[in-house]
C-alpha cells in the first residue's frame, strides 16, 4: 500500500527535516511518498525542503511563488500525490507522525473514505481554540457536517475521494467543504496533540475570518437564505407595528407625539441589515468574478520532480 503524506510548509525551516525523518521512521512498512509544498515562506524553508528532496528519493518538493494559504497549498499537494491514501499533516510537530498509523488502521478496518483526527486535549492557543469551535459550529449549520465530527487539519483521505477533490478549480478551495460534498462515509480517531516544537501559530484573526468567509460563501447558499428570512421577519414586524401605531394614534392616544428616536433607530437597524445583505451579495459576486477571471489556486515556482 502506498501512503502519501502532504505537508504544507510555512516558516517551517526549523522543524520540517525532523518531521520528515519521523514520518519515514513511523511509516517504514508502507510504500511512502512525502509531498512538501512551500507556501511562500519568508524564511529559508525553500532551501531546507530542496535539500531534503535531494537526499530522500521518496520526497517530492514544490515551491509556490507566493503565499496562497494553507488550503491552496494542500490542494497543490493533492494534485501531485499518488498514494492509495493521502495523509495531511501540519509542519509544526503538534501532530506526531506516529498517529498517522492510527488513521490508516481506522480507514482500512471500517473502509472510511476520510478519517479525521480528534483531540482529548488541544495544545493550540486559546484564541485558535475559540476559532476552531466557531468554525465547527458554522460547518454544522452551513455544510451539513455530522454532529460531533471535528474538522481537523490532520486527516487521511482515500485515493478515490482525492481524485474528486482535485477536480475543483476555484481560486479559494476549502478542503473540508470539498470532502463533505463528495462523501459522508467519515470517521474520526482520537490522537495525541502536542505543543508547537518551534515558533508561534501563523493563524491571525484576519486569516481565520478569511477561512470562515470562504466556507460561508464558496460552499453554501444558506447565508443568502438566512438573509432572506431575516428580511421577511423584519417586513412582518414592520407591518404589524404600523397597524399598531395607526390604531393607537386613531383610537387609543390621539395626542401621541411622533417618535423621532424610534424613527432613527428603525432606520439604523434596517439600513444596517440592508448593507449586510448587499455586502453578502458582493462576496458571492466577487468570488464568482475571481473564478471566471481565471484566478489560480496556486502557481508553482519550482518542483523537484518530473510528472
Amino acid at each position: 500500500m502506498k501512503i502519501s503524506v502532504c505537508i504544507p510548509v510555512y516558516n517551517g525551516a526549523l522543524t520540517i527535516a525532523r518531521l520528515v525523518d519521523e514520518v519515514e521512521k513511523q511509516l517504514k512498512e508502507y510504500d511512502l511518498e512525502v509531498m512538501l509544498v512551500n507556501d511562500g515562506s519568508p524564511d529559508n524553508s525553500e532551501e531546507v525542503c530542496e535539500q531534503i528532496s535531494q537526499k530522500k528519493p521518496y520526497v517530492k518538493f514544490i515551491s509556490l511563488r507566493k503565499n496562497f494559504g494553507e488550503n491552496n497549498a494542500v490542494m497543490c499537494a493533492l494534485n501531485f500525490a499518488t498514494g492509495d491514501y493521502v495523509a495531511i499533516i501540519d509542519d509544526d510537530f503538534q501532530n506526531p507522525p506516529s498517529e498517522i498509523v492510527k488513521l490508516i488502521h481506522a480507514a482500512i478496518a471500517k473502509d472510511y473514505d476520510v478519517v479525521y483526527a480528534k483531540y482529548a486535549s488541544k495544545k493550540h492557543h486559546w484564541f485558535r481554540n475559540i476559532g476552531s469551535r466557531f468554525h465547527n459550529a458554522m460547518a454544522d449549520m452551513l455544510l451539513d457536517k455530522p454532529r460531533g465530527l471535528y474538522l481537523s487539519t490532520f486527516k487521511l483521505i482515500k485515493r478515490e475521494v482525492v481524485s474528486e477533490i482535485v477536480r475543483y478549480q476555484g481560486p479559494s478551495p476549502f478542503i473540508d467543504g470539498l470532502i463533505l460534498r463528495v462523501t459522508n462515509h467519515l470517521g474520526s480517531v482520537q490522537v495525541e496533540h502536542r505543543d508547537r516544537a518551534e515558533g508561534t501559530s501563523n493563524y491571525t484573526l484576519g486569516k481565520l475570518v478569511e477561512i470562515w468567509l470562504n466556507m460561508f460563501i464558496n460552499f453554501s447558499i444558506k447565508p443568502l437564505r438566512a438573509m432572506m428570512f431575516l428580511g421577511f421577519f423584519f417586513s412582518i414586524v414592520g407591518f404589524l407595528a404600523s397597524i399598531y401605531f395607526v390604531i393607537e394614534k386613531l383610537f387609543l392616544n390621539p395626542d401621541m407625539p411622533v417618535g423621532f428616536a424610534t424613527l432613527i433607530i428603525t432606520i439604523l437597524i434596517l439600513s444596517g441589515i440592508q448593507l449586510i445583505f448587499i455586502g453578502l451579495l458582493g462576496e458571492y459576486v466577487g468570488k464568482h468574478y475571481l473564478q471566471t477571471n481565471g484566478t489560480p489556486q496556486w502557481v508553482i515556482k519550482h518542483k523537484s520532480f518530473d510528472e
